[in-house]
């Protein structure tokens, strides 16, 4: 499959919309809005882990609203089931029949707030519809609106009364980010954006959903070269034999890093993936994919510091000459 060029540098306009009208909202967190339309354009997921109060509810709010998809907040709590958010078969005594009455999931753009607040029984019926974008209730599958993206939220301090993600589910979020307090002066920008109205009840669709799916299916296409794929694999495979690290990425880190490359080099104007754009997204895709030793987190060592000192080992290939479409 070849990338139309004329379509492929109009989607590129629309992306730098989407991007300016999260901008309207978000002030200063323009990589945590192009990463998280990276993984929205690569199929996948994100968990924004962050102290509360930084704008992370807001940022989902605002893409589903840029891009003009129905947005669904799921407030995760300890009692929370999970009928509550697949939905639940009610019987029609008129009809003489039972009704599947959907629940939260059923959305476009979800936010699952304080993911980590819910019982691990919940969790794995969110983790379960991310993955096989269908919920199954009383036998009877239902698939899930396309496009189907989870932003889930946890707070990083907070422990009591939580219910940490396994590995295993963790592994099932394409980036982890984090938003980051704002600076002095960002701070006061948004002081004076909110002095009456919030910018996001005026906040427009800058993108069709049809226009959206496109761009999805224009990323596949992305070319990405053996020399680009062997790089991928021998920072996926250092991960297993590091002296810090307990557990190393699976093979589900390699495709997910590769994805979102492709993603990336097309939110970048190219329909080919260069090794920058894996090593700029390393750490997002593999940081929450790794368990550090006792003793390099008693040494002070970070799942991001050893990735990092990955990526300055790590060979980077030199590629001699780009695909030609």
């Amino acid at each position: 499959m070849s990338i139309n060029k004329v379509k492929f540098d109009s989607y590129r306009s629309e992306l730098e919309a989407v991007i300016k009208n999260i901008e309207h909202v978000m002030v200063g967190k323009k990589q945590v809005s192009e990463l998280s339309i990276v993984a929205l354009l690569a199929g996948g997921h994100v968990l924004l882990e962050d102290v509360p109060g930084v704008g992370k509810t807001m940022m989902v709010r605002a893409i589903a609203k840029s891009l003009g998809l129905q947005f669904n907040r799921i407030q995760f709590t300890p009692d929370l089931l999970p009928s509550d958010i697949t939905g639940v078969s009610i019987f029609n005594q008129k009809e003489m029949n039972f009704e599947f009455r959907a629940g939260p999931l059923m959305g476009n753009v979800i936010l699952a707030d304080e993911i980590n607040r819910t019982s691990p029984k919940t969790q794995s019926a969110l983790l379960e519809s991310m993955e096989e974008k269908s919920i199954t209730v009383d036998g009877h599958t239902h698939i899930l609106p396309n496009p189907f993206f989870v932003m889930a939220t946890q707070n990083p301090i907070e422990y009591e009364g939580t219910y940490p993600l396994p590995e295993a589910q963790l592994d099932r979020f394409l980036l982890k980010l984090n938003m980051g307090y704002p600076t002095p002066d960002e701070e006061l920008s948004i002081l004076s954006l909110i002095v009456q109205d919030h910018p996001i009840d005026n906040l427009k669709p800058v993108v069709t959903t049809e226009e959206l799916n496109g761009m999805k299916e224009q990323v596949k296409a992305v070319y990405v070269d053996e020399t680009v794929k062997k790089y991928i694999i021998d920072l996926v495979n250092r991960t297993r034999n590091h002296r810090s690290i307990y557990l190393g990425a699976s093979p589900r880190g390699s495709l997910a890093l590769m994805k979102a490359a492709q993603a990336h080099a097309f939110m970048m104007d190219r329909d080919f993936v260069v090794p920058d754009d894996v090593k700029y997204l390393a750490p997002y895709v593999l940081t929450h994919r790794i368990l550090l030793k006792p003793e390099a987190r008693f040494e002070g060592e970070t799942p991001d510091t050893v990735i990092r000192d990955l990526l300055n080992r790590v060979p980077v290939p030199i590629q001699k000459g780009q695909h030609a479409r």
